[in-house]
């Protein structure tokens, strides 16, 4: 069996008026990204209040969980580490914007879903993006 370490992050798909909220932040290779606001789940906390928290530290938005649109697991190495990352993500909607993004995000953008789809930096968001705006449809 393979050693390592699990993390448990949750986060939000934020759509309104046919437009999603991205951030864009520096990874942990360094590299920067447009993506979705997500976040470690603390201690006593659900993963429905991290990625409500969450979205209010990155985006600076209080939202509404309208459901959840997937549970992914995938593979990191961070400082000779091997982790195992399991995030759950929520379809939200933003009932307000209450504060500025923390300082490690470098931008907040509202976008077109088409022209998100071009930004996003990882696969995984573009399904993810996919799935948000399926399931708004219902």
């Amino acid at each position: 069996m393979e050693n390592h370490t699990c993390e448990f992050s949750s986060g939000g798909i934020i759509l309104e008026n046919d437009k999603v909220l991205l951030i864009y932040v520096e990874n942990l290779s360094g590299t920067k990204v447009w993506t979705f606001p997500k976040g470690h789940i603390e201690k006593g906390e659900t993963c429905t209040q991290a990625a409500l928290r969450e979205v209010v530290e990155e985006a600076g938005y209080e939202c509404e969980i309208l459901e959840e649109i997937d549970n992914i697991e995938y593979f990191f190495n961070h400082k000779e580490k091997r982790i195992k990352k399991n995030v759950k993500w929520f379809l939200m909607k933003p009932l307000a914007k209450i504060k500025e993004p923390d300082n490690e995000v470098l931008a907040v953008k509202w976008l077109d879903v088409e022209e998100a789809d071009k930004l996003l930096g990882y696969e995984s968001d573009k399904e993810l993006l996919k799935k948000a705006c399926k399931a708004l449809e219902k």
